[in-house]
């Protein structure tokens, strides 16, 4: 994708600004659940890169949502939207958005690393494509008459029920402070209800007969799952919303040009200027 900017030259006795390295984390939205004791959501994809990018040219930054919280059967819509990086000579970066929690009876959830529940189901396949670096993991399967399976996180597959916990994101210090993204929702369940993963997972919720309970909802700017419903006796309330994704970029602050549009978050540590997207935005090396 050319956006039309024109890059310096820098051959010998060029005398232009030197090209510079950038160190990216993206992760996409999480995926939202659903009630009747559905699997948690699956964590979004997550991938980094360090790249050289030239003065003048401009990255283009797309944070994804959140997959929303399903009332009754879940949908596609309930997967998390993709996050990107782009820009002239770049090698593009997409990460995957979770896949949705599937629900009783037999549901099984989407891809992006979905739990479910019921008839004892494998979970939903982990973030697509599947390639290396790995963007996730799988969901865990469902025990019928016990609960869901957890979501996929990025460093761990979601737990079969019962409970079903979470899977684990990745931790990484590109902020200068060690956090964690991508976790997988917790599924809900008929005894026990699974823990989220960290990296934003929601935690699921466990409920009985003629109840209707809602999962926690993923943390945002993490790429976390929804936490799975509980709900008997009725298609209940909407459930809970995957967390929405979070692209960083990390570079030294000597070079770093101070042209930025989104409003990112912008901080340093030690020698190097980080900026944390929350939507969508670019800056212009």
């Amino acid at each position: 994708m050319s956006f039309g900017y024109q890059v310096l030259g820098f051959g010998a006795g060029g005398g232009g600004p030197a090209p510079y390295d950038i160190e990216f984390l993206v992760a996409g939205g999480g995926g939202g659940a659903a009630g009747n004791v559905s699997g948690g959501g699956g964590g979004g994809g997550y991938r980094t890169s360090t790249q050289e990018v030239a003065p003048e040219v401009a990255i283009t930054v797309t944070v994804g949502g959140g997959g929303p919280g399903q009332q009754g059967a879940p949908l596609s819509n309930a997967k998390g939207i993709d996050s990107t990086i782009s820009g002239t000579d770049l090698t593009t970066i997409t990460s995957t958005g979770g896949g949705f929690g599937g629900m009783a009876p037999g549901g099984q959830g989407g891809s992006g690393g979905a739990g479910n529940e019921g008839g004892s189901t494998i979970g939903g396949e982990g973030n697509t494509p599947a390639t290396s670096p790995s963007q996730g993991n799988d969901g865990g399967g469902g025990v019928s008459g016990q609960g869901g399976g957890g979501g996929g996180g990025a460093s761990q597959a979601g737990v079969t029920g019962s409970p079903g916990h979470g899977g684990e994101g990745t931790q990484n210090a590109i902020t200068g402070a060690a956090t964690y993204y991508a976790g997988g929702g917790g599924a809900g369940g008929t005894t026990y209800a699974g823990i989220g993963g960290e990296g934003g997972g929601g935690n699921g919720i466990n409920g009985y007969p003629g109840t209707q309970a809602k999962g926690e909802d993923g943390t945002a700017n993490t790429g976390g799952g929804g936490g799975g419903g509980s709900n008997y006796g009725g298609s209940g309330s909407v459930q809970a919303s995957g967390g929405s994704g979070v692209v960083i970029l990390s570079m030294p602050t000597a070079s770093y040009s101070g042209t930025s549009t989104g409003s990112p978050t912008v901080t340093t540590s030690g020698a190097n200027t980080i900026l944390k997207f929350t939507g969508t935005g670019t800056y212009t090396a």
